[in-house]
């Protein structure tokens, strides 16, 4: 029987008891005694917890928690023979503390389900035999079997096999990822299809389901501004509303008598003081910021980033690999009449290589290209395939030229330039260049229009810097960087900036500036060890719309937080003054407590459902 079951159940036998008591009350002339002792066995069988930990709290010094005010109010209700609404404050307390414990289990339990991505075994093979370990025990350049339902146990490559991934706890991404051999596979992603062999590229605590897991176990130790005001301001005023409530208790009783009146509007007020409302809502609205967080692929180092982001007005992005792909795209064909020709020919002089140029023109060449051509790489200078009397020439200007043949040149600053000649004949370029990202557009323009300051710092050339910039809209730019140049940029612009500074990188080269800035956003980070240790956002989706969905969850999360201070505060500070002039009672008291802390906690779940599309525009 767990803990909320045997809460209800001693409500209901508390409220029976209460409720038979009630009424004998009304239709037996009892001896006040008796009625004490029957309200007492009504208020002991749902309070004696609360009492406990009273005692057990002001043993160990920890006297003015809610317990404790509890306590007091309730006992001196039975005191001045009160003892209905002694009975019905506990009653109602419990009622409150079993609901609001519940929500808070709730929301934990959302958290926890959404990184639930710690791999319970996995199952090596030695020697064509498949042999169950804890993750823990497997090497690197072991070879690990995962059956489709299973969880990816550690970060590795995949040897043999070809299926599709579940990525959503990791991402929030719904698509299932299709992996092929070859392909780089995360820690706690779910095989969805078939049998895949992986070999382990890390060891276990040092994989991405590990490094996350830790991450998001140790959010809560960096908490916001507004947390460390809630729990500063508890710790004064509690102490000072005890303090009041005793005076309350004595010194109008000296000058106008009447003990009872005046010790029940002290206890009421004491019931009203306790601050749990704000204690325990307000970090369970950034918890719940975080889980939000979580839901939608982004990764948040504590509380504090979630209300430094919705601050921040200059934004400072790496170029490679955050605005753009990171991947080297057929820009441009000149001239473009002969666009598929040259492609073809390109095609077929490059499809032996490897090389990140070779597969950009092999992925633009929607014809089959022909073979049978003997392929010589010419170092430094491009590629020569020659069948019979055929000749390919396909490289750079140093190529062309070398062999006598005139050609166009293009500007080469802006990207890489291939050359194609067929027969001897030039027949026209290639420009090759790392892609912009669909969304990062959208992002920049979004930004630029809530008054956001933007910068890029690369280190390519000032030519391409420049290009890039002007396509993805960012207000102001600089190249020819190396990390430390980006570091020195960075701090240039801190220094003129006055609000938070955001720095946006791939989370490889960029931990240097990650660390710097006031905020480090990583850009699909979530392979990089880099990214999970430098940033204090990790944006696993690989996504720059996630800029903008961490901004809406943060301002969302802040806006419910606020709420709740404002609606505790005001609701509070209103029934402590109608106690202190007599107008408030033990309900509305239990209401100023209780019945906030729910209301409160109930607002502050929603933060959980922060649930944003991505909204990619070109």
């Amino acid at each position: 029987m767990n803990h909320h079951t045997k809460t209800i159940i001693r409500i209901a036998l508390s409220l029976t008891v209460f409720g038979i008591v009630m009424i004998l009350d009304k239709v037996i002339d009892f001896k006040q005694i008796l009625i004490a002792i029957l309200f007492a066995i009504a208020y002991l069988i749902i309070g004696w917890d609360v009492l406990w930990h009273a005692a057990k709290n002001i043993l160990k010094g920890k006297v003015l928690d809610e317990n404790f005010l509890m306590s007091i109010a309730t006992i001196g209700a039975f005191f001045i023979a009160q003892y209905p609404e002694a009975v019905a404050v506990m009653l109602f307390y419990q009622t409150g503390e079993l609901f609001q414990s519940y929500a808070v289990g709730k929301s934990r339990r959302r958290v926890a389900s959404l990184m639930d991505i710690r791999p319970d075994k996995a199952v090596i093979l030695k020697d064509s035999n498949e042999i169950e370990v804890a993750p823990e025990e497997v090497a690197v350049g072991d070879i690990f079997v995962v059956k489709p339902g299973e969880k990816v146990p550690l970060d590795g490559v995949v040897v043999n096999g070809k299926s599709y991934l579940n990525t959503t706890a990791l991402t929030g991404e719904s698509l299932p990822k299709s992996v092929n051999k070859d392909d780089y596979v995360l820690s706690g992603v779910i095989n969805l299809e078939s049998i895949l062999h992986i070999r382990a590229e890390k060891l276990f605590y040092d994989s991405t389901v590990s490094k996350i897991l830790d991450l998001v176990e140790n959010a809560s130790a960096k908490k916001a501004k507004v947390e460390n005001f809630i729990t500063r301001f508890a710790r004064y005023y509690t102490p000072i509303v005890v303090i009041a409530a005793l005076l309350l208790a004595i010194i109008p009783p000296l000058f106008a008598g009447n003990w009872s009146d005046w010790l029940l509007r002290a206890l009421t007020f004491l019931v009203v003081s306790c601050p749990c409302a704000l204690v325990i809502s307000i970090p369970l609205g950034f918890f719940g910021g975080i889980g939000g967080a979580s839901k939608n692929g982004i990764l948040l180092k504590g509380a504090s980033s979630l209300e430094r982001i919705t601050k921040a007005r200059t934004y400072v992005f790496d170029k490679t690999g955050t605005l753009t792909k990171g991947v080297f795209e057929v820009q441009k064909v000149l001239p473009q009449t002969k666009r598929d020709e040259i492609i073809k020919l390109a095609a077929t002089a490059e499809s032996g290589s490897n090389h990140p140029i070779a597969k950009s023109i092999l992925h633009a060449c929607i014809f089959p290209y022909e073979t049978g051509f003997e392929v010589t790489e010419v170092a430094g200078l491009g590629i020569r395939a020659k069948r019979n009397d055929e000749v390919i020439l396909c490289g750079n200007a140093k190529l062309l030229a070398q062999n006598g043949i005139k050609f166009a040149r293009e500007n080469e600053s802006i990207g890489t330039i291939v050359y194609v000649a067929h027969n001897g004949i030039f027949v026209g370029s290639i420009l090759i260049s790392d892609a912009i990202r669909d969304e990062a557009p959208h992002v920049i323009q979004v930004l630029r229009r809530e008054g956001t300051t933007t910068y890029m710092l690369s280190g390519d050339n000032e030519a391409v810097t420049a290009r890039i910039a002007k396509e993805v809209g960012v207000e102001h730019y600089k190249g020819n960087l190396l990390p430390a140049d980006k570091v020195a940029e960075l701090e240039q612009i801190m220094a003129n900036a006055k609000t938070p500074v955001v720095f946006v990188g791939d989370g490889i080269n960029d931990a240097p500036a990650l660390i710097r800035a006031d905020i480090g956003i990583s850009m699909g980070g979530i392979g990089s060890d880099s990214a999970l240790e430098a940033s204090d956002i990790v944006l696993m989706h690989d996504n720059t719309d996630g800029i903008l969905k961490a901004k809406k969850i943060a301002s969302k999360t802040l806006r419910i937080v606020r709420a709740n201070i404002v609606f505790a505060l005001t609701v509070k500070f209103a029934v402590l003054l109608l106690s202190a002039v007599g107008l408030a009672n033990m309900w509305l008291a239990v209401f100023a407590d209780v019945g906030v802390s729910v209301l409160a906690i109930l607002n502050s779940m929603r933060a959980m459902k922060s649930n944003y599309k991505l909204q990619c525009t070109n």
